[in-house]
C-alpha cells in the first residue's frame, strides 16, 4: 500500500517561509515522480512543482523564484522550500506520486496540509 504523508503546513504572515515535507512509503521512491499541487478555496486543484525521478524539476510560473522542490531518496521524502510567501499561495498543498515501477504509471495522492498567508 502506497502512503503519502504531507507535513509542514502552517499559518505564516506575508513575505514568511514554510517547508513542506511528503513522505512516501509502499512504493520504490527512485521510480515515481512527484508533483506537489494546491487547491484554494472554491478554485481548482492546480500543479505547482514536480520532481521527476532523474531530478529535473518543474515549477508553474506563479512560483517560480519562490519555491524549490528537492527530493531525498534516502528518506522517501520530497520537500516544498516556499519563500517570499503571499496571500494568493493561501490553499491546502497535496502531494502526489507517480509511480513508474510496473508497465503502467500508479497515482497516489496524501491527504494535504494547510498553508494560509497572512497579508
Amino acid at each position: 500500500q502506497v502512503q503519502l504523508v504531507e507535513s509542514g503546513g502552517g499559518l505564516v504572515q506575508a513575505g514568511g517561509s514554510l517547508r513542506l515535507s511528503c513522505a512516501v512509503s509502499g512504493s520504490t521512491f527512485s521510480n515515481n515522480d512527484v508533483n506537489w499541487y494546491r487547491q484554494a478555496p472554491g478554485k481548482q486543484r492546480e500543479p505547482v512543482a514536480t520532481i521527476y525521478r532523474t531530478g529535473s524539476t518543474y515549477y508553474r510560473d506563479p512560483v517560480k523564484g519562490r519555491f524549490t522542490i528537492s527530493r531525498d531518496n534516502t528518506k522517501n521524502t520530497v520537500y516544498l522550500q516556499m519563500n517570499s510567501l503571499k496571500p494568493e499561495d493561501t490553499a491546502v498543498y497535496l502531494c502526489n506520486a507517480m509511480d513508474w515501477s510496473g508497465f503502467r504509471p500508479n497515482s497516489y495522492w496524501g491527504q494535504g496540509t494547510q498553508v494560509t498567508v497572512s497579508s
